[in-house]
This record gives C-alpha cells, sequence and structure tokens, in this order.
C-alpha cells in the first residue's frame, strides 16, 4: 500500500463511505497536491548526484553498504587471526581488513596469536590442523583452491577461510568480501572452490617504449622510455585485480619480443615488477625473442640444436631466477608474422620450446609456445591455400615431443580473434601435449573497446564445444582438453591477452573491464554461466540497484550478437580492415594478398570451401564427428557456413532467408540494436553516478553511429558484389540513396571522436552529449532522452494512479 492509499483509507474510516459531492473535489484537490509533492520530494532525493567514480577500483569498490545489509553482518567476527606469516598470508589479512572497514564501517581487530575466539581464522589446511585438527574440508583441495566455513572451533563460533596453499587463502578471502559486496548471505557459510585448471594467465603486449600493440586503454602501466617505470603503483594495483578473480601469473611484454628485455641490466629492472606482483601471488613471465642468444648473446647462432645456444639460455635462466626467484617462465612466438624462428636452422617447434624448456626446469618455469605459426604471404589464387590449417599442420605432427614443462598456447579459433570462428581443431590434436587456450579480453577485432562486446559468451561457445576425440558417447569439451584433463597431462589452462593501460578505468571503456571479470571467472571455473558472470560484475562495479544490474546485464549479454550483426555475420568475419586498424570495415582488405583471412565473396557467392571433398580440406582436421556437422550443408550451423562453405548468395539457411537477405538484414537488425543500447542506458541517469553515466552514454552514441556506418559499407559492398536488391527495398534503390545522403553527415560527425585508431583510448575525443545529440538528430538514428527529473515524476504519478481512478 502506497503512502496516498493509506490516507484514503484513513479519511474513509473516520469519515464514513458515502462522501459528499464537496468532500470528493476535495480529496481531488488533496490529492493532486500529494502526488506533484510526492513527485517532488521523490526527484528531489535522486537529484543529489551520486559520487563521481573513475573506475579506477573496477570491481573492488567496497561500496558502503546499505543499513540493513550492514545490520545482516552484525553476527560477523569482530576480529581476524591469521595462522601464517607469508607475504600473501598478510596481503590476504590486509585485503580482509579493508573491505570490512568500507563496506561494514568496522575495523577488524588483527590478532597476532593463535586464539580464535569468535574470529575470521585465515590459514592453508597444515596451519588449521595445527589449531583444530577435527576440522576437514568436504573435499580435498588442489593448489589454490579454498574453503569457506562456518564453524566452531574450541568452543567460539568462527568463519574460516582455508586452502591448500597461502595464495588460495588470498582468493579465499577475495571469494568472501565478494559475498559480503553483492550482500550475500554468510550464515552457516560452507563453500569450498577449485580452480579448473593451473594455468591462469594474462599476457600484456607492452613494448618496452611505453606503447602497447593491440592496447586501447592508454599507455603501459610497466615501461616507458625503453625502462621499466620508476612508479610501479599501477602496477601493483593490476595485480590485486588480476589476485582477486584468481589469475595467478602475468606476461608483461609483447609477444612481438623485443630482444633488450634479456638484458642483464633490464633483469634488474624487471625484477622490480615481479616485486609488486608478488604480494598478491602472481608469477611474472616475460616473452622472449628466439634469436636472442645471436642478437643480445654474441653468439653467431640461435640454432635449438646447438649446444652453445642450449648453454646461452641455462645461463640466461640462472641469471633470471637469481633476480626473480619465483618466475613463471616464458612466452615465445617464433615463425610468425615476420618473427624469426627455428625454421631458419630447419629445425621444428619441438626443438625450440625445449631447448628453453631445459633451462627453465631445474627452477620449475614452463615455456607457452604459441601455436599461432603460419605463412602470410599465401598466393590467394590458389584455392587449396587456407591459413586456418596452419596451426595443426605445424602441430600436430609434433605431438609427444614437448618436455612436460611446454605448454603449446592456442588461440580459441584457427584465424585470429575473429568475431564468430570455430574451435581450433588443434585442442583435440594433441593427446600428448600440454596446452592451453589463447582468448583476446582486448578487443582487437570486436570494436577495440569503442563498441560494447561482452565476450564471455562467444568463449563459453568454444570452451563447451564437445570435441568428440573418442566418438560421440564420451564428451570432450574444449574446455577439458586445455585444463589436461582429457589426456591426464600434467598442466594446461586459460590465456587470455589482456592490455590494460594507464587509462583510470584500465581498458579504456567502463565497460570492457567485464571482458577481464569474466576471463578471470571462466579462468577459474569455465562451467558458469554468462549471466552469473554479468551479474556478478554488474553488481560489483555499479552497485545493487536492479534496475541497473537488470538493463546492463542484459546489454552485456546480447552485446557480442549485436555487434556481430552489424559486422561479419555468418561466420564472414574479417571484414574489418586488416591490412590496416583492424577496426573500420574493409571487407575487400582481406582479399587478394597472402594474409590468409579470406572469404572468397565474388558476384555468385561468399564464404571459404574449407571442406574434404571439394575445398581447402580444413574440415578433416576435426575429429569425425565435428567433420561430419561441418562437412554438409544440411548440418553446418548457419552462423558459421561462411567460414566452412562457398555458397551462391540465393542459398537457403536453416533459418529459411536467402544468405544475401540475412545478409541485409543482420545489418540493419545490427544498426538497430545498437542504436538501443542508446535509450536502455538513458534509462539508467540518476541510478549511476554521473560521471560513468555520461561517458557510457557519449560512447554508446558513438558506436550507434559506427555501426551505421559498418551498416551502409558492408550492405552496399555485398550489394555491389551480387547485383541483387534488399527485399525490404533499403539497399539497391532510391530510397536507399536518399537515406545514405541522410546518414553522410552523421558519419562525418563521428570522425572526430575517433581519432587514429592505433592510438588507442587516446583516439577516444570526448565531446559534448549535447553537440552529438545534435548531430544524430540531423541522422534521426537515435531516441530523445528524458531527463531525470522527467522520469522520477513521471514514476511517482503513475505509483499514485491507481489511488486516483479508485476514487
Amino acid at each position: 500500500m502506497n503512502r496516498v492509499s493509506g490516507h484514503l483509507l484513513l479519511y474513509s474510516s473516520t469519515q464514513g463511505s458515502h462522501l459528499p459531492m464537496q468532500s470528493t473535489r476535495f480529496i481531488r484537490v488533496v490529492l493532486r497536491f500529494a502526488v506533484l509533492g510526492a513527485a517532488f520530494l521523490c526527484a528531489t532525493a535522486l537529484s543529489q548526484p551520486l559520487a563521481a567514480e573513475t573506475g579506477a577500483e573496477a570491481w573492488l569498490r567496497y561500496s558502503p553498504l546499505g543499513p540493513q545489509a550492514v545490520k545482516s553482518y552484525q553476527r560477523l567476527p569482530a576480529k581476524t587471526v591469521l595462522l601464517g606469516d607469508s607475504l600473501v598470508l598478510k596481503t590476504a589479512q590486509q585485503e580482509l581488513v579493508r573491505g570490512v572497514a568500507q563496506m561494514l564501517g568496522r575495523t577488524l581487530r588483527v590478532d597476532a596469536g593463535s586464539s580464535p575466539e569468535h574470529a575470521i581464522v585465515l590459514g592453508t589446511l597444515t596451519q588449521l590442523h595445527a589449531l583444530a585438527s577435527a576440522l576437514h574440508p568436504p573435499q580435498d583441495l588442489r593448489a589454490d583452491g579454498y574453503w569457506l566455513k562456518s564453524a566452531k572451533i574450541r568452543g567460539s563460533e568462527c568463519l574460516i577461510v582455508a586452502a591448500a596453499n597461502d595464495r588460495g587463502v588470498l582468493y579465499g578471502v577475495f571469494a568472501l568480501l565478494s559475498k559480503i559486496a553483492r550482500a550475500e548471505s554468510l550464515a552457516a557459510v560452507e563453500e569450498v572452490q577449485q580452480p579448473y585448471a593451473p594455468i591462469r594467465w594474462v599476457n600484456q603486449w607492452d613494448n618496452l617504449d611505453g606503447r602497447i600493440e593491440r592496447g586501447y586503454g592508454g599507455p603501459s602501466i610497466f615501461f616507458a622510455d625503453g625502462n621499466v617505470r620508476s612508479d610501479l603503483t599501477r602496477a601493483g594495483q593490476y595485480a590485486r585485480l588480476l589476485a582477486s578473480i584468481g589469475i595467478n601469473g602475468c606476461t608483461i611484454n609483447n609477444v612481438n619480443a623485443a630482444p633488450g628485455i634479456l638484458e642483464d641490466g633490464f633483469i634488474a629492472q624487471v625484477s622490480r615488477i615481479a616485486d609488486v606482483f608478488r604480494p598478491w601471488g602472481v608469477q611474472l613471465s616475460v616473452s622472449v625473442d628466439l634469436s636472442s642468444p645471436k642478437v643480445i648473446g654474441g653468439l653467431d647462432t640461435f640454432d635449438p640444436l646447438d649446444p652453445r645456444v642450449a648453454e646461452w639460455w641455462r645461463k640466461k635462466a640462472d641469471e633470471i631466477y637469481r633476480h626473480i626467484p619465483d618466475f613463471g617462465g616464458f612466452v615465445v612466438k617464433a615463425d610468425s608474422e615476420g618473427r624469426l624462428g627455428p625454421s631458419t636452422y630447419g629445425r621444428t617447434p619441438a626443438d625450440a620450446a625445449n631447448v628453453i624448456a631445459r633451462a627453465l626446469k631445474p627452477h620449475g618455469g614452463v615455456v607457452f609456445y604459441r601455436a599461432f605459426v603460419y605463412n602470410h604471404h599465401l598466393d590467394w589464387h590458389d584455392l587449396r591455400n587456407d591459413r586456418a590449417k596452419a596451426a595443426y599442420d605445424n602441430f600436430h605432427p609434433l605431438d609427444g615431443a614437448f618436455d612436460d614443462n611446454v605448454i603449446i598456447q592456442i588461440k580459441n579459433g584457427p584465424i585470429d580473434f575473429q568475431v564468430r570462428e570455430p574451435a581450433s581443431p588443434l585442442f583435440a590434436g594433441l593427446r600428448r601435449t600440454n596446452e592451453a587456450i589463447e582468448l583476446q579480453i582486448t578487443q582487437e577485432y570486436t570494436g577495440q573497446q569503442r563498441h560494447l562486446c561482452f565476450l564471455v559468451p562467444m568463449w563459453k561457445e568454444v570452451l563447451n564445444f564437445d570435441m568428440q576425440v573418442d566418438g560421440v558417447h564420451n564428451a570432450t569439451p574444449v574446455k577439458d582438453l586445455v585444463a589436461g584433463r582429457t589426456f591426464h597431462r600434467p598442466t594446461g589452462g586459460f590465456v587470455g591477452v589482456a592490455n590494460v593501460g594507464l587509462d583510470a578505468n584500465w581498458l579504456g571503456s567502463p565497460l570492457a573491464m567485464a571482458n577481464l571479470y569474466g576471463f578471470g571467472r571462466l579462468a577459474w571455473d569455465p562451467n558458469l554461466s554468462a549471466e552469473k558472470i554479468v551479474e556478478e560484475w554488474t553488481r560489483l562495479t555499479f552497485g545493487g540497484d536492479p534496475l541497473v544490474v537488470k538493463t546492463l546485464a542484459a546489454m552485456q549479454l546480447s552485446s557480442w550478437h549485436v555487434y556481430e550483426s552489424y559486422t561479419g555475420p555468418l561466420g564472414a568475419g574479417t571484414l574489418t580492415n586488416i591490412l590496416g586498424n583492424h577496426y573500420d570495415p574493409g571487407p575487400e582488405s582481406s582479399e587478394e594478398n597472402g594474409w590468409g583471412q579470406w572469404h572468397r565473396a565474388d558476384h555468385a557467392g561468399i564464404g571459404m570451401d574449407r571442406t574434404v571433398a571439394t575445398g581447402t580440406g580444413y574440415i578433416g582436421q576435426y575429429p569425425p564427428a565435428a567433420q561430419k556437422q561441418y562437412e554438409s550443408l544440411a548440418t553446418c550451423p548457419d552462423n558459421l557456413i561462411l567460414f566452412f562453405h562457398h555458397v551462391p548468395y540465393a542459398h537457403v539457411l536453416h533459418s529459411g532467408k536467402t544468405v544475401i537477405q540475412h545478409i541485409y538484414d543482420s545489418h540493419y537488425d545490427g544498426a538497430n540494436h545498437a542504436r538501443d543500447f542508446v535509450s536502455q542506458w538513458q534509462t539508467l541517469e540518476g541510478h549511476i553516478d554521473e560521471e560513468r553515466y555520461r561517458d557510457i552514454l557519449t560512447r554508446l552514441q558513438y558506436q550507434a553511429g559506427e555501426a551505421v556506418g559498418w551498416r551502409d559499407t558492408i550492405c552496399n559492398w555485398i550489394y555491389r558484389l551480387s547485383g541483387i536488391p534488399d527485399d525490404k527495398g533499403r539497399v539497391g534503390s532510391e530510397a536507399r540513396k536518399q537515406a545514405s545522403a541522410q546518414t553522410h553527415e552523421l558519419s562525418e560527425s563521428f570522425e572526430q571522436l575517433r581519432g587514429p585508431a592505433t592510438r588507442g583510448s587516446a583516439g577516444f575525443l570526448s565531446v559534448s552529449e549535447q553537440g552529438i545529440a545534435q548531430r544524430i538528430g540531423t541522422a534521426g538514428t537515435f531516441l530523445r532522452g528524458d531527463s531525470v527529473v522527467a522520469g522520477v515524476i513521471s514514476n511517482c504519478l503513475l505509483d499514485a494512479l491507481p489511488s486516483v481512478v479508485d476514487l
């Protein structure tokens, strides 16, 4: 019952059920003032601005909880007991104290002794058993796994955060704080969490001069002007973010590595980065140039089978571990895109990987050898050539030849982080070799953080794809293959290309941070749903307002399909400018060159024929069940048909549409949905701090304009090729020409926002929302936004309306 109707009931009970006309009029007057007054009060309350935020704290904001939520944690112990004294354990305790203070306004007492009386107890299982030998988790904990448990110790109620190792305790503390931040109950908590795989790393593509390849969030947090930065505060904050989502390793430099990273003096500098990583349990690793023994080592060769080269790597590894005892290992990109590699001497990737792995082995280090090895000078005219086959062709014959501390790092798809690709067949082709999946968090081909594109749903499709390596009766999804579970490998897991920078919000866009968070959560547990992940992230990043959570989750979850639909649907992929910025629409750039990112569109049809029967034979690299699915047009899914088959434009899809009509419809639908993001976001005005609200609104308006540009470019290109008009009269008609003229001004207005695509986030120039809205209005592509006060008044009137109608 609302306040107005309550007053009406009170009046009726005191005056009787039959009201005279004058009283009724009086009540109506009172009601009008009551409704307007309530609306004014609501508007006044909501007009108080929320505190401005830059996004620097990401999902670790630890915002103060409301009074009711704080009250629900009143039984939380008032002190914390630490059962060890390692650096990571101390970090865990400090983080717990910090989080509880910020969210609950309580300062936990820190007990250096072992008295557990009504305490939050932090320690490894070994340490816990020395205190309470009867307490055991319901299952054995692997490395980094943790146990949250409400239990009595020596007769006193305690909250236990225990783990197999120190790092697991830190992860358990972050999990506990996340529950509090999301106002989850801790009453009788009993939870065991285990990492799905031992490898959960990120790769940064930072250059020593401070630039970041495919970085859209500002300059490097590690390097500047050829040196490690003097102030590494930001690097330490990044390690904290990584630890909070269970990421345990970070490669700090570009896979196109500068040999200077291994210079004697530079290793000492790099050790300073390891120092700020160490409290958070994040291992540091570096990318290396395979030619380093020759380029910086003074040898006349880098032949991996030369004993002098092996000795050079051994001494270099020894030197690194003297400076960085917990060093993780090396990442190698070789014989790819102009990088020198073992082929220089007629050697194999196994030869190259093993010589480095043996140098690292005594120290516990690993080598990630990237399977991104291909010839970028392919003959486009030879219809049998296919870049997609390269990884399998190069590495499958070497299965079993790699040492046990070598991990083959395989991109999720066989080409290069396209908006949609099938799972790489190499995942199923390495039974006796460790492997890890490489996912691209930074949005190189998916909008470069200028477009909203939540990638977790895409990653989920790949991770859940069943390779059926042993037949249809034994599920072998990619997530199990890369985790080492299927073939019982000693290691494996997940690597994400992250590329955070010095921008306050890390990735250039506040919404793009959902991809970093999502990667960490999937690397920890790939069985988590995209819905759960995005809801967690939204609550932690923007708070628990139901409207914000519902609206933003819906936008994020639909955004990959929206981006795909106005860029490259049906598995066509690579319609961006691959010879330039990897951002603009540039379908012609894919063809008639050696890069192998082809779609082979001509006047009759489109798509790559990768069949065994008539095409490149790529499909034959998959296990039989997947081959059967992809080889036949009758069973190949529509969303990958142009990746696997060259078909006429008039080919009818399973949806009932022709290919050409699907392309038209998809691009128009995608542009419309991108426009809808703007109106969806505008409903959150007043529910989010003004700084982030305006920033994201500007970005979404920009994306909507870009989607129109993509739509027109691709639709006009495919119409020119095919000569087949759009059934709905939007392409290839006078009406379409008029509409194109209308949107031309819109496209030009957005050019000043874009800047050079290679400049990353610095290329996104902030302009006033009013100016953008004026330009957008010219083309008629956006809906008007209402002010927050008008929205509040409307809502208050609607709330009161039933009471008025009842009269």
